[in-house]
């Protein structure tokens, strides 16, 4: 007898879908908040509306060489947490109390977002080199879970 895709497998897999639709040259994020098991709000990293994408115009970063992580203020892009934050709040959505899935462990700008949001915890299926983010999660009692997971 088969049995069934585990939650924690059925969130991340559709986080990896939602990632489809990144515009960014660099790396494709999805989130999703996620209470009671019900989809509350998606986000993915690109630029905001009505802004040209990264696709179209390139890629002030990689034009200059900048690694990954740092100088995040000269990207035209928002990451795909804080997309999901905006969904949720111009919807009237309430993420309080949510756990979060990422394909990508949240940089430091958006842990302290995801904090302030009081969300449960962070699922996540790739690795980020941001040790203030997750000693922040800690602080403030947020749970940071990597989950080993493979989009298929």
């Amino acid at each position: 007898m088969e049995t069934r895709l585990p939650w924690p497998e059925y969130f991340m897999g559709i986080t990896y879908m939602v990632s489809e639709r990144s515009t960014c040259l660099r790396r494709k994020v999805g989130a999703i908040a996620v209470r009671d098991k019900r989809i509350l709000a998606t986000g993915y990293n690109g630029a905001p509306a009505n802004i040209s994408h990264c696709l179209d115009v390139g890629c002030l970063r990689e034009q200059l060489g900048v690694p990954s992580g740092q100088r995040h203020e000269i990207c035209r892009g928002l990451h795909a947490e804080q997309n999901v934050i905006i969904q949720a709040a111009v919807h009237g959505v309430s993420i309080a109390g949510a756990d979060i899935y990422c394909t990508t462990q949240p940089c430091l700008i958006c842990a302290k977002m995801l904090i302030n949001c009081g969300v449960k915890t962070i699922f996540f299926a790739e690795g980020y080199p941001d040790e203030l983010s997750e000693t922040m999660f800690a602080e403030a009692g947020v749970g940071l879970e990597r989950l080993d997971y493979q989009p298929r």
